[in-house]
Parts: structure tokens; C-alpha cells; sequence
């Protein structure tokens, strides 16, 4: 009964963050022809051909296996820095674009202080969707997510996994 009520829960928190995520590709489909609003307020608030914006925020799987370091380079060479996620539907948009992977790098480690955990890009620590048990420093000091639930677990930074980087729209 647990696990059922459990998975109802996830199931619930995905609907409800996929129909925000449509919701808010409709009202900015309804902007888009109103004359000049976008144009005026909204200059340069654009990704680069490739990434996918929700928000101001730009995104971009990147399927290539690196280590945690590896993959935080090749973000900040890109403009940003690996994944941070603030919500549902960040994570539900993360899990959707990470589904050619198993599991992917978040930007989220306690590497610094044991169990103290940071985002690589300084965005404050105020959500997390961990697994159960999770997080473990016997696992490792980063994070991943798995993506065929999108739950979080820790593993060793040296392990290579896809991942996800982040940049401010129009940077």
C-alpha cells in the first residue's frame, strides 16, 4: 500500500507539473501575438538554436558521458554550469529532455562539507526530489538523477554519466 501511495504521489507532482508546463507554453504562444510586448519586454530573452527554454533559463542534454568535473567544464564552456533545479516542473523538463539516458549529472554536490549540498551555479538549495534512503555519502558526493522516475540519488563524482547544462536566456 505504501509503494502504491507513493507512486500516486509522483504520478500526481508529474501531471501537475506537465499541465503547468503546457499552461505556460500556451500563455507564451498568446503573447507572442500581442504586437510589441515581446519584442519590448522580452529582447534577447532567447536560446540558442539546440537548447530549450522554460522561462528565462535555457537547457540542454548533452548525451556524452563525462565525470562530474568533466561535465561542469564543458558547461561553463558553453556559457553556464550543469543543472540546477527549484521545482517540479524543472525537474519534470530536466527528466524529459534526459530520457535518451538512464541517469543524469545534476549540478548539485556536497563536496565542499559533507552533507552541506551546493549547485555549481550558487542557486539556492530549496528543493530536491531525492530517493528514498537518499542522499547517502557512502554512495558518493554528487548528485544524478535517475531518470525513469526522476528521483535523485548520490553517486561518486568520478563516474561518467550524461548531463545537463543551464544558462541564463540570452546570455
Amino acid at each position: 500500500m505504501l509503494v502504491s501511495s507513493v507512486s500516486n504521489t509522483t504520478t500526481a507532482k508529474m501531471a501537475l507539473a506537465l499541465r503547468s508546463l503546457f499552461l505556460l507554453c500556451g500563455l507564451t504562444g498568446l503573447l507572442t501575438g500581442v504586437g510589441s510586448f515581446p519584442s519590448k519586454f522580452f529582447k534577447d530573452v532567447s536560446c540558442p538554436e539546440g537548447w530549450t527554454q522554460l522561462d528565462c533559463k535555457c537547457y540542454i542534454f548533452q548525451s556524452e558521458e563525462r565525470e562530474f568535473a568533466d561535465a561542469e567544464a564543458v558547461c561553463n564552456v558553453l556559457g553556464g554550469n550543469m543543472v540546477s533545479i527549484t521545482s517540479d516542473l524543472t525537474n519534470a523538463v530536466v527528466q524529459e529532455l534526459s530520457d535518451d539516458a538512464d541517469q543524469v549529472w545534476l549540478g548539485l554536490h556536497d563536496t565542499i562539507e559533507e552533507g552541506s549540498y551546493f549547485w555549481t551555479d550558487g542557486t539556492n538549495n530549496e528543493y530536491d526530489n531525492f530517493a528514498t534512503d537518499q542522499p547517502s555519502s557512502d554512495d558518493g558526493d554528487c548528485v544524478e538523477m535517475e531518470t525513469s522516475n526522476g528521483e535523485w540519488n548520490t553517486d561518486d563524482c568520478a563516474s561518467t554519466r550524461a548531463y545537463v547544462c543551464i544558462r541564463d536566456a540570452g546570455h
